[in-house]
């Protein structure tokens, strides 16, 4: 499960917290039957006194008989179990308790994360990628071909716009599935209003889904965190850079609505490469066509998509403007 550093840390840290809870209880309710039930301490201390007698026994004659030993224990720990069921206790009152019996609230057993860490980690980032009430709605379960006409023909492709869709449809999916492998990132272009942002949200349920770290960002947020971090500005430093590049999947909604300039065209270059060396997975949903790369950013950016990403067109009419035409029916 690649998490980063800091929300591995996190979740251990929440880990941490509820066994202090779960301890803070157990002493609460040894507290309360040492005051209802005080013979219950007394054959405690006994059961503790001659387990440490036993232990003597062995270390002095392995061979030693220590079913005496055995048999007083077992008599006592009956005593003990009477007592509690004799004030209306069960029996395993004073055990420790957990919300995880699996793992005793570790995130660990028999040496692997267990699944209530996966969930721990699921729901954390759920909420770091900030859309998670949208991606409930907003999934491939509701991806619905029936937007895209399928007789009308894009010009440039051939293809009708719903073959562009199915086809888009097919490699997001397909990009889901392969997180962190070289060159698995996506460029999905088209007019406004196809589709292309929904696209991007059926992707991040996918991949939350299966516990990869994930970052969402509009165009236009996405350089002023670069800008403040390069500028130390609201007491940024560059954690937040750091986290852009390291996290396995990233989304930069939008691109082309920020407004252009030197800087924003070097930090997309340097993202954009340093995300491809580290082999991390970036989708970027634009208006803009690949050709209209070069023109507003530069020809090394053109390059970079062209020769590691995935391209995809979306075809078609403002979905939205057909929903309201059609009396809202979604």
């Amino acid at each position: 499960m690649p998490l980063l550093n800091s929300q591995y840390d996190a979740l251990m840290r929440q880990y941490d917290q509820k066994r202090e809870k779960h301890r803070h209880e157990q002493l609460d309710r040894e507290q309360e039957i040492d005051r209802v039930i005080p013979e219950y301490r007394r054959l405690s201390e006994q059961i503790s006194s001659m387990s440490l007698e036993a232990a003597r026994v062995r270390i002095f004659d392995p061979k030693a008989d220590i079913t005496s030993y055995s048999n007083e224990l077992h008599r006592i720990a009956k005593q003990k179990a009477d007592l509690l069921a004799r004030h209306g206790y069960p029996e395993d009152y004073l055990e420790m308790r957990y919300d995880c019996p699996l793992c005793r609230d570790t995130g660990f057993a028999d040496g692997v994360r267990c699944s209530c860490f996966r969930k721990a980690a699921t729901d954390l980032l759920y909420k770091e990628y900030s859309l998670g009430n949208i991606l409930e709605k907003e999934n491939f379960s509701h991806f619905s071909f029936t937007w895209y006409s399928d007789t009308i023909q894009d010009e440039s492709t051939g293809r009708t716009e719903r073959q562009l869709a199915r086809e888009a449809y097919d490699k997001s999916i397909l990009f889901a599935e392969n997180i962190g492998r070289p060159d698995n990132n996506l460029f999905i272009y088209g007019n406004t209003g196809v589709g292309k942002t929904f696209l991007t949200h059926c992707i991040a349920r996918e991949v939350i889904e299966n516990s990869h770290s994930a970052l969402y960002f509009s165009a236009r947020d996405f350089f002023d965190i670069l800008a403040d971090a390069a500028f130390e500005r609201e007491g940024r430093d560059g954690s937040y850079e750091r986290m852009i590049l390291d996290v396995d999947f990233l989304t930069i909604d939008d691109l082309g609505t920020e407004v252009t300039s030197s800087f924003v065209s070097s930090q997309l270059f340097f993202v954009l490469n340093e995300r491809i060396r580290r082999n991390r997975s970036t989708i970027i949903s634009t208006n803009l066509s690949p050709m209209d790369l070069s023109g507003l950013y530069s020809e090394r950016i053109f390059s970079r998509i062209i020769s590691h990403y995935t391209i995809v067109k979306i075809a078609g009419n403002d979905i939205r403007l057909q929903k309201k035409l059609r009396g809202g029916n979604s």
